[in-house]
């Protein structure tokens, strides 16, 4: 049962959980959201059509109607989810982690996430404790629901003309396929542009530096204006400029603001997550934005981005949040609406990498990722060690450290959904940041023993 993680569940199939564990998902699902019908998608793993076949027949055992909507991405559950009026769906996915994988993402109604503290730890429970599965007298149904047209209408509603930017993109043989040719038309050049859940030319995990090199040596060879990149369901979307370079995601946050608030004439709540950089608020706020900041993953940010009725916000892992979407992510719609502010800075004749450079005001160590047994106090020894060394200008502990100094400042955290002690460190100059990270490292290896 290792599967159950805090946003959903997700492991390698076979060993962290199987097929009976999915069909007592299915079977469960319907009375913990007190559902009578359910939507369900799917990826592309190998691994999938098996959970499907289990998972539907949970859920018709229970004597709930199953609503099927084939291969799809994740964000196009959300949307049917919502669109429709679901109580309940599943999309079957492992997201970005490697061909192995597979898990679940559960939503309620609205398409709210269903997390471990929300649901899914109930299941758990009742699974572990053995709580009896009887076959309904009257089974439910499967039907087949075709949204495909239902989502492409609503994404081209933002889409503009790009006929003057030169655009590549890597699809990662995932969920993107569906839809990039549709929105995008066949003048971008295209990489990895089948579906295949094997995964063969990489991991469908854009934050892994080697993953997004063919991307990289893309952009260069047709002189792109930027290149962009999309995970294996395509809820999350990253970025290089015209150089090559990756973007942080969470920079786009900021350049966001060009679309909602220059084109739209809209200021609001700004969301973004705890490892942002500093540089994002510091640059919506002048535009008339509030920044608010919480914590990581999309069972967290898209209850509040609902909560505090946000306009849009994002992740440093490349999730970007749109009141205008349900509150929920969608890696396509945040590359319609940032290529649509790409195009227009072309035509004023400003370059991504300028764009970005004009957000950029920080050296940062990008995530650090530690082993250790300790987390917690590991932890505790880092904050300690430099709130009693220096004077803090903010603190905030509700997922992990964020702790700010004048110039510098860290997050500290442990992982949701891997073994890791992760840890994130900005500063005014290289100097500074070299230094800090250096005191953690030296730190955390010395008293708790860590690896890197």
């Amino acid at each position: 049962m290792g599967a159950f993680h805090a946003y959903d569940i997700r492991g390698v199939y076979g060993v962290d959980f199987d097929k009976d564990v999915a069909y007592k998902v299915g079977f469960f699902l319907p009375e913990l959201l007190e559902a009578d019908k359910v939507l369900v998608g799917r990826d592309c793993r190998v691994s999938s059509d098996e959970i499907h076949e289990y998972l539907l027949k949970g859920i018709t055992d229970a004597g709930a109607d199953v609503y099927d909507i084939g291969l799809s991405t994740t964000p196009m559950v959300y949307f049917g989810t919502a669109r429709y009026g679901f109580k309940a769906s599943v999309q079957i996915t492992a997201s970005h982690n490697p061909a192995q994988y597979n898990g679940m993402k559960v939503s309620r109604e609205n398409a709210l996430p269903v997390g471990l503290s929300t649901g899914l730890g109930t299941i758990k429970e009742w699974i572990e404790s053995g709580k009896p599965t009887p076959k309904a007298d009257k089974p439910g149904q499967v039907y087949a629901k075709d949204i495909h047209q239902d989502y492409l209408d609503f994404l081209m509603g933002y889409k503009t003309d790009l006929s003057g930017l030169r655009i590549a993109f890597d699809l990662s043989n995932g969920m993107a396929n569906l839809f990039a040719k549709e929105i995008f038309g066949t003048a971008p050049a295209y990489i990895f542009d089948t579906i295949d859940g094997r995964f063969p030319n990489h991991e469908p995990n854009p934050l892994v530096a080697k993953n997004i090199v063919a991307l990289q040596e893309l952009v260069v060879k047709t002189k792109a204006d930027i290149g962009v990149i999309y995970d294996g369901d395509a809820d999350r979307v990253m970025f290089v400029d015209e150089h090559g370079a990756f973007i942080s995601p969470d920079l786009m946050i900021a350049l966001l603001g060009h679309y909602f608030v220059d084109e739209r004439g809209e200021k609001g709540i700004v969301i973004q997550d705890i490892r942002s950089s500093k540089a994002v608020g510091e640059y919506l706020e002048p535009m008339g934005c509030e920044m608010y900041t919480w914590k990581v993953g999309r069972a967290n940010a898209a209850l509040k981005l609902r909560e505090i009725d946000g306009l849009w916000g994002g992740e440093l892992a490349g999730h970007y949040y749109f009141r205008d979407f349900f509150y929920s992510d969608s890696g396509l719609l945040a590359s319609i609406l940032i290529l649509r502010v790409i195009a227009r800075l072309k035509k004023e004749g400003v370059s991504v990498s300028e764009a970005i450079g004009r957000i950029v005001r920080y050296k940062n160590s990008g995530e650090i990722n530690y082993r250790l047994e300790d987390k917690q106090g590991a932890m505790d020894a880092v904050k300690e060690h430099f709130m009693n060394a220096e004077k803090a200008t903010a603190f905030m502990d509700f997922d992990g450290y964020r702790i700010e100094f004048p110039d510098w400042w860290l997050n500290i955290r442990p992982s949701n959904t891997e073994p890791y002690l992760r840890f994130l460190c900005e500063a005014t100059s290289d100097e500074l940041l070299r230094r800090k990270v250096a005191e953690v490292d030296d730190l955390l290896k010395t008293r708790f023993g860590a690896t890197r």
